[in-house]
């Protein structure tokens, strides 16, 4: 499989992995955010991610920090309405 090479893709990569530890990690996540420790709760799964990530994209796009910004959009942004003592 070739390497990633554009922006715009390495964007979508991110975010599609974000999303699927979303969909599949939801009960971690409300938990995790409801406690104030969400990047412990599942540092397994985005460490998995972020592997998957870096196998895909070329060297050159992973300081770029996609995968980090897809996390905080996907993971915590779209969960503002939850209870938490971060906000």
């Amino acid at each position: 499989m070739a390497l990633i090479e554009t922006e715009e893709a390495a964007r979508r990569l991110a975010r599609a992995i974000a999303s699927d530890l979303s969909l599949y990690n939801e009960e971690k996540i409300v938990a995790g955010i409801s406690h104030d420790n969400l990047f412990d709760a599942i540092s397994e799964e985005i460490e998995e991610g972020r592997a998957l990530y870096k196998r895909r994209v070329s060297p050159e796009l992973y300081p770029k920090n996609f995968y980090d910004r897809a996390l905080v959009d996907i993971l915590i942004k779209a969960k503002g309405h939850l209870k938490s003592k971060l906000w």
